[in-house]
């Protein structure tokens, strides 16, 4: 090991671009590891950053692993991290929030659509978002337990012809989490238009999954002139079948996850056993990410509010989910995962159903297609947000009951 800090390193520190990056609690420690060769902290406070050999008893923010010859390439290249990154050859751990933010604010990039970590104030509190691309505005939601971070490759599939933005949805990641929040998708869906208020973004895409499409759908209803397209990644939907447990699940409440009754060690094993290939790449990111928010006591019971509004929410009814559905504006497109356990992809005859004008699309894969086929979910995507608008547009069951009495 040698203990003089390796050149590109050194690189990154000296062109660290402070507008490119966020932290929310100020000071922060960035463990940059080499392996076989030692490790550096990149200490950044302020619009400052600076390196020193790794204090090891000191837990870093964030933990970034590559070889040397990974590091010399980021720091040669001008998208080298971000490269590096999602072809698995450098792993960020801990804390994508920082750990990304610190390879797009040392990129060199500088020119308008560069990748951009940041914060919005609206009248709901902070918003944190993850930013790049020059062109009409997309708007990424992502799931329940997870964080903007979900829509990295989305992002990269896309900026290269439009402004997309990725958000934390208050309760989860670098967003405020307002105590007592309903936490519902009427909640969800006037933080995501205080969210374009403060962005001073007219109208745009929405890109939601699992909760997010849900959120997605519930701006469409409710301020639908908003939205131009939906695009929906196995989004939620209110169950159809009974729900056994709704009675219990309605004495409970959220605010118990203030409570962490249950040791740190015990939640973290049992996640990681759950969750296949916990330990690897995007996975075991993403596994960090649910950790960091639930491990806290605002976190929890945001999780647990929203988790609780999802499971309860009424299918039927005047007010029900399925009617509204069926009165839906913006054009919309569904993506499916044959092998989704959790939105089953027999959800989609019952949209087809409720909504004659939606595209549907199915991939093989789970619940996250945007991560386990990327190149599949993007292309399809992209198809549908470029499309002219239809000339026709199937009139809504409201209207055709007005016009033929």
């Amino acid at each position: 090991m040698t203990a003089t800090t390796p050149d590109s390193l050194t690189t990154l520190i000296d062109r660290f671009d402070p507008a490119a990056f966020d932290a929310p609690g100020g000071t922060v420690r960035i463990r940059l590891a080499v392996t076989g060769d030692g490790s550096w902290d990149a200490i950044v406070g302020g619009r400052r950053a600076r390196i020193e050999p790794a204090v090891e008893r000191i837990e870093p923010d964030a933990l970034l692993r590559a070889d040397e010859r990974t590091w010399r390439a980021v720091a040669r290249e001008l998208s080298g991290g971000m490269d590096a990154f999602r072809a698995g050859r450098l792993s960020v751990r801990r804390n994508l929030h920082l750990g990304v933010g610190f390879l797009a604010a040392t990129s060199d990039a500088t020119g308008p659509g560069r990748l951009t970590f940041g914060r919005s104030r609206t009248r709901i509190g902070s918003i944190s978002l993850i930013e790049a691309g020059v062109g009409d505005p997309v708007l990424a939601l992502h799931g329940l337990g997870a964080t903007k971070a979900s829509f990295l490759p989305t992002i990269a599939a896309l900026a290269p012809s439009r402004r997309v933005i990725a958000a934390d949805l208050p309760g989860f990641g670098e967003s405020a989490k307002p105590l007592g929040a309903s936490y519902d998708a009427a909640f969800f869906a006037r933080g995501v238009t205080a969210l374009l208020d403060a962005l001073e973004l007219d109208r745009v895409d929405l890109i939601g999954n699992s909760m997010g499409g849900r959120v997605a759908l519930e701006v469409g209803f409710r301020a639908p002139d908003r939205v131009r397209r939906l695009a929906l990644l196995c989004p939620s939907l209110a169950w159809l079948r009974e729900r056994r447990w709704a009675t219990f699940v309605r004495l409970l409440r959220p605010e118990l996850g203030l409570i962490q009754a249950t040791p740190q060690r015990a939640i973290e094993g049992v996640v990681r056993r759950l969750v296949p290939g916990a330990t690897d790449g995007w996975t075991a990111a993403g596994v960090d990410e649910f950790l960091r928010s639930y491990l806290t006591a605002r976190g929890r019971a945001a999780f647990y509010a929203a988790a609780r509004q999802i499971y309860l929410e009424e299918p039927h009814g005047p007010n029900g989910f399925w009617p509204r559905l069926e009165e839906l504006a913006p054009e919309s497109l569904f993506i499916w995962g044959r092998e989704d356990k959790v939105v089953p992809i027999a959800f989609a005859r019952h949209v087809e159903r409720a909504l004659p004008s939606a595209r549907h699309v199915e991939l093989d894969c789970g619940h996250v297609p945007q991560l386990e086929r990327p190149a599949e979910a993007h292309a399809a995507i992209e198809r549908f947000l470029s499309e002219a608008p239809r000339r026709k547009r199937r009139a809504s069951r409201a209207a055709s009951k007005a016009l033929t009495g």
